[in-house]
């Protein structure tokens, strides 16, 4: 087969979407439309509630206000490509357009995992060490993490894009995925991608499983903590402060580590497919309902807000 490497920048991938199994793919148009304008509006909702309430100004919605940003910029990367290519037929995208999408893909999938420990860590200090909250949670603390959470990752993000950049691609360059994502190249690539995967695996450990980790540890504390309370009201209370993050976790990690940490000969385009749509499309647009519907002062502060202006 015939090396391509050398015209690479000038050579477009064709994004498959969902035309390999759906004949009118336009057909999820509108769906996709409504699901993308509710995930934007949801969160841009709930970082603004975050923000002027009062009784809002924690820790815990600090970080519920990053985890909205970043599900807003996750989404972003992927779905407007999507709808122009459900839209227009338009499956064409160029290398430079393609390795953005996976640089910006990766970088903020990973500040969410980071983001989501961060809150994790949060709710193991509320239950499982009241008495020492606004002492360990305290405002340096929190923009440490926020800080470190962005940063780490879109630094980490440059290796796995500048991996990509050096592989060649031979024939045909058919992604068979929604949006330029690592496995999928990896399939189109004719060059060893052993370091590639090494690099998944190994430095991918650090940013996905290590916040995993943390994340899994504290609620068993918490879990632990809540158990030992003699009230049941008391362990009703204290579930339902954590049950929000908890659901939004399970969501997230569940469908990222069955898609990424298995052996490649597992891969499935149209099973990575339908856990890319629920990690980059659905999650994004279920957060603020997940969190505003569990939490009885968001919910509050939405009324608020809502009622102040209509009153202005």
């Amino acid at each position: 087969m015939t090396n391509l490497s050398t015209d690479l920048p000038t050579r477009d991938f064709i994004l498959v979407g969902f035309s390999d199994y759906v004949q009118q793919p336009i057909v999820f148009f509108p769906v996709f439309s409504a699901i993308y304008m509710l995930s934007i509006l949801g969160n841009l909702l709930l970082i603004s509630v975050t923000i002027v309430s009062p009784q809002l100004q924690s820790p815990m919605y600090f970080f519920l206000s990053n985890l909205s940003l970043v599900d807003m910029c996750l989404t972003t990367v992927v779905v407007p490509r999507l709808l122009l290519n459900l839209l227009l037929n338009q499956k064409n995208i160029s290398f430079p357009e393609c390795i953005a999408q996976v640089y910006f893909f990766i970088a903020f999938a990973g500040v969410e995992c980071f983001i989501l420990s961060s809150m994790a860590y949060d709710r193991y200090i509320a239950v499982c060490k009241p008495l020492y909250y606004i002492t360990i949670m305290n405002r340096k603390l929190c923009l440490q993490l926020a800080l470190a959470s962005w940063i780490i990752n879109f630094v980490n993000s440059v290796l796995h894009t500048l991996l990509i950049s050096r592989l060649s691609f031979c024939g045909p360059r058919i992604v068979q995925h929604f949006f330029c994502d690592l496995l999928p190249l990896f399939k189109l690539s004719c060059s060893d991608t052993s370091v590639n995967q090494l690099v998944i695996f190994t430095e991918g450990f650090m940013i996905v499983a290590l916040p995993f980790l943390v994340t899994l540890i504290s609620y068993i504390h918490i879990i632990w903590t809540i158990l030992k309370i003699p009230s049941t009201i008391g362990r009703k209370t204290a579930f339902s402060t954590c049950s929000a993050h908890l659901t939004v976790v399970t969501l997230f990690y569940g469908t990222m580590i069955c898609v990424y940490f298995r052996p490649s000969s597992a891969y499935s385009p149209v099973h990575d497919k339908l856990a890319a749509v629920l990690y980059t499309v659905f999650t994004p647009m279920l957060n603020p309902f997940i969190y505003s519907l569990r939490n009885k002062d968001v919910k509050i502060s939405f009324k608020k807000l809502i009622q102040s202006n209509i009153y202005m």
